[in-house]
């Protein structure tokens, strides 16, 4: 059995199982599963700010080794900029029209200390600055922490070669392999937290308010998705004058084999022959846009972050403006684009993003046990994502070279 499935397994059974125990409505029981939940919502703040931000600064730091084929480059960058920013417009959109409802007052115990509601945007934007590289750490400010990184990962991109760049990005690199050794850890042991999670969750359901909650909350997730999927991205194409039904026909395998994997990493060499055997896509372009947009272009994971820390910060008594939810959506964009190769890399992201400003996390923990669905969702978007973002580069860059672009299924 592959270890992709292994996993799905054991994550639904654990589930379950959660269920089951929140059902029996025992004393020891919820207690022991209310620890188990607060241990890994702990771990959950340890791992993710460090390791988003060395995320962020290794992206950024590849973005310096790619100035031999500058005009690949500025394709893949522009389009996955576009995409990533429209599917965080989208999941903004639908989170205004279904607008889900707070959890009950009385089951979030520890909220934490919220920005205050009445600071203004120029306020709020001025407090992300940092004024010294150690405050940011200590006060666990994550958008500060965020800046800190894209800086490091930028000056690190255009510093010239020398020895003791070398040392650094070696020292990051290193730093951020570390890291994700613990979050492998942490996963393997993630069905003892969904089993806590789930049973924590059935355990405190009143009256259908939190599971109409988090159904709409899911709802707006999905919808943004499939939204996302079917119609945003196919105009991209019809915009470039590809038929995005040919482009789907051809790249289908990859994106099939995206929902069930869960990882773009591991579809990505069934991605990269569905692009060149079956869409014609030039190898010389695929081979340097896919492993690039399997890096950054995440457009599931841009609306998850967005659409999640909307419902977060809601649950916390943020007022959710339009300006701060503009705000939000830059964020996003910005955070998904930087989320390198992290597993669970936007639940984590998000979780730090939250802990940054004193959101509710223990929301996230009820999340986590629906988050394998909405995963296998955001991947299949992703690789969706990638493929279109190679199509049109190609068709750009044949077209530049005097090229038909027919390979592509012009409309």
């Amino acid at each position: 059995m592959k270890p992709q499935n292994r996993q799905l397994i054991w994550w639904v059974g654990a589930l379950a199982l959660g269920v089951v125990l929140g059902l029996l409505h025992v004393g020891w029981i919820d207690a022991t599963c209310g620890f188990v939940a607060t241990v890994y919502t702990r771990l959950f703040q340890f791992l993710a700010v460090p390791t988003v931000a060395l995320a962020i600064m290794t992206t950024l730091i590849s973005f310096g080794r790619q100035r031999g084929t500058r005009k690949v480059f500025a394709h893949t960058i522009t389009y996955t900029l576009l995409t990533t920013l429209a599917a965080a417009l989208v999941g903004m959109g639908i989170y205004l029209m279904i607008s889900p409802q707070n959890l009950p007052e009385g089951m979030l115990s520890s909220v934490g200390e919220v920005a205050p509601g009445g600071s203004t945007f120029y306020e709020h934007i001025v407090s992300v600055i940092p004024n010294n590289v150690v405050q940011p750490f200590l006060s666990g400010n994550v958008l500060s922490i965020l800046l800190i990184a894209i800086a490091i990962g930028l000056a690190l991109a255009w510093m010239p070669e020398t020895e003791g760049k070398s040392v650094v990005v070696k020292g990051i690199s290193g730093l951020q392999e570390l890291f994700f050794t613990l979050i492998r850890a942490l996963i393997w042991t993630l069905p003892l937290g969904i089993a806590a999670f789930s049973a924590q969750l059935v355990g405190q359901l009143s009256g259908g308010i939190i599971l109409g909650s988090l159904g709409k909350y899911t709802a707006v997730i999905l919808i943004g998705n499939v939204i996302q999927f079917l119609l945003v991205l196919p105009l991209f194409l019809l915009a470039r004058g590809i038929n995005p039904l040919k482009v789907f026909k051809a790249m289908a395998p990859a994106v099939v084999m995206a929902l069930f994997t869960k990882s773009s990493a591991a579809t990505l060499p069934v991605t990269l022959s569905s692009a060149e055997n079956r869409l014609g896509v030039d190898p010389k372009v695929s081979r340097f846009v896919l492993p690039i947009c399997t890096t950054i272009n995440m457009n599931g994971c841009a609306a998850f972050i967005l659409v999640t820390s909307l419902f977060v910060m809601q649950n916390a008594g943020i007022t959710l403006s339009v300006g701060a939810m503009l705000l939000w959506v830059l964020i996003s964009v910005v955070s998904a684009v930087g989320n390198a190769g992290v597993p669970m890399g936007c639940f984590f992201l998000t979780v730090s993003l939250m802990t940054g400003i004193g959101a509710p996390v223990e929301v996230m923990g009820l999340i986590l046990p629906i988050y394998t669905i909405i995963d296998m969702v955001e991947t299949a978007e992703n690789v969706w994502s990638d493929s279109c973002v190679c199509a049109m580069t190609d068709k750009d860059l044949r077209g530049s070279a005097g090229g038909s672009g027919g390979s592509l299924g012009e409309v």
